[in-house]
């Protein structure tokens, strides 16, 4: 279980990402984080990842404080973030350096053999398509079956066909070890296809602001009704964090009421 306590991060700048936000996520459980621009999703992923650190609050995974990289958390990028001079079979196994070479080798043949990628170990990154490319670092990601993965928006820069079938890609692969996702998104249709609760967030300072359970049966049918009513329901939700909080009537002072 990932638990998230008065998570706070104020930039030197003075920008304030995060504030106080509290969110628990079930183990197993996928949830996607929507919202504007300046709601701090990205900044929230850097504090989970390790990769930076909170100006208060704090993060656990179970009974651990998340304070740095860990194996137990998986990242899959925007970009693939691939290492162009080391082969896909190399890449995938960038994880591994503590295994033999005998086990790394079976392990990731049968990472990227589940992501469609068998054959291609020897292949450098430039010579993979975008889509393939993705499918390496979700291997990558998933092959040490880390209790939590989280996505920063992984599927945005490919056409709608490839993301459709890395969906389901994912979905197969997850449904092996389920472990914890927290990923980020754009797209609320691909929200609703992966994400057992979707999160609204609302901007400056980045806070919740309304989420909705999806209880909607796998595969989800984009054409059917309660997806799109979900899918309605959550764009209107957006619409709604964008703009911006009503400010309280001025108080009249004494002199001013009694003027009037």
């Amino acid at each position: 279980m990932l638990r998230i306590d008065a998570l706070s991060k104020t930039y030197a700048d003075g920008n304030k990402a995060l504030d106080t936000l509290d969110l628990t996520i079930g183990a197993g459980e996928i949830v996607a984080l929507v919202g504007g621009s300046g709601c701090g999703k990205t900044t929230l992923l850097r504090l989970i990842a390790g990769l930076d650190t909170a100006t208060s609050g704090q993060i656990r995974l179970d009974d651990a404080v998340i304070s740095g990289p860990s194996a137990d958390v998986g990242v899959i990028f925007q970009e693939p973030r691939l290492f162009p001079w080391l082969t896909i079979d190399d890449n995938v196994a960038f994880g591994l350096s503590d295994l033999s070479a005998f086990e790394r080798e079976g392990l990731v043949a049968n990472a990227l053999t589940r992501v469609g990628l068998s054959g291609h170990g020897h292949r450098w990154p430039r010579e993979l398509s975008g889509g393939q490319q993705q499918r390496a670092a979700i291997a990558r990601a998933l092959i040490t079956r880390p209790r939590l993965l989280i996505m920063d928006e992984p599927f945005s820069a490919l056409d709608p066909t490839t993301r459709q079938s890395l969906h389901r890609h994912l979905l197969s692969l997850w449904d092996e070890s389920r472990p914890t996702v927290l990923m980020v998104t754009h797209d609320v249709e691909e929200a609703v296809s992966l994400a057992d609760r979707i999160i609204v967030m609302r901007p400056n300072p980045g806070r919740l602001h309304e989420e909705f359970p999806n209880l909607l049966s796998r595969p989800r049918d984009r054409m059917g009704t309660g997806f799109e009513s979900l899918s309605r329901s959550i764009l209107k939700s957006l619409d709604q964090s964008l703009k911006p909080a009503p400010q309280p009537a001025a108080r009249a002072t004494a002199g001013e009421a009694a003027w009037w």
